[in-house]
């Protein structure tokens, strides 16, 4: 069974928690690395944290909310065989897991609808990659 790390900024805190009841409905095996509140706090101590442990395992993924998605975006991918795809919707959940193997997704608390963010938290749990052609490009990454 794959492992879920999740975490967010301040700004991504509440939906971070809609996210866990989400997964605990599920019962999806999942791991919150904080924070454990809305104050604030810097996002990249908490993207490292959740891409230190996503790149210790292929079956591991993780989910990271901030404000925009952007930043937690730009902090994971700085991690080696971390692929963070920032999702608006579904297509774009769906692509970056079909094509891009993304083992990360990022989301924008200011930028989603709680109901399309839960759909694209689903959509990147429920999706697997294509290989094939897209593999040799993953390889160039």
């Amino acid at each position: 069974m794959k492992k879920i790390f999740i975490s967010s900024d301040h700004a991504g805190y509440k939906l971070k928690e809609i996210i866990k009841l989400y997964l605990s409905k599920k019962k999806l095996l999942f791991f919150d690395m904080g924070p454990d509140s809305d104050s604030r706090v810097d996002y990249p101590d908490f993207a490292h944290k959740v891409a230190q442990k996503v790149k210790t395992n292929k079956n591991n993924v993780g989910i990271l909310i901030c404000g925009s998605g952007m930043g937690m975006n730009i902090a994971a991918n700085r991690h080696k065989n971390i692929r963070a795809a920032q999702c608006f919707n579904l297509k774009s959940t769906k692509l970056s897991r079909l094509h891009n193997d993304a083992n990360i997704i990022t989301l924008g608390s200011r930028l989603l609808t709680k109901k399309t963010a839960l759909n694209c938290v689903s959509a990147f749990l429920n999706t697997k990659f294509e290989g094939g052609r897209h593999l040799k490009r993953i390889k160039k990454i």
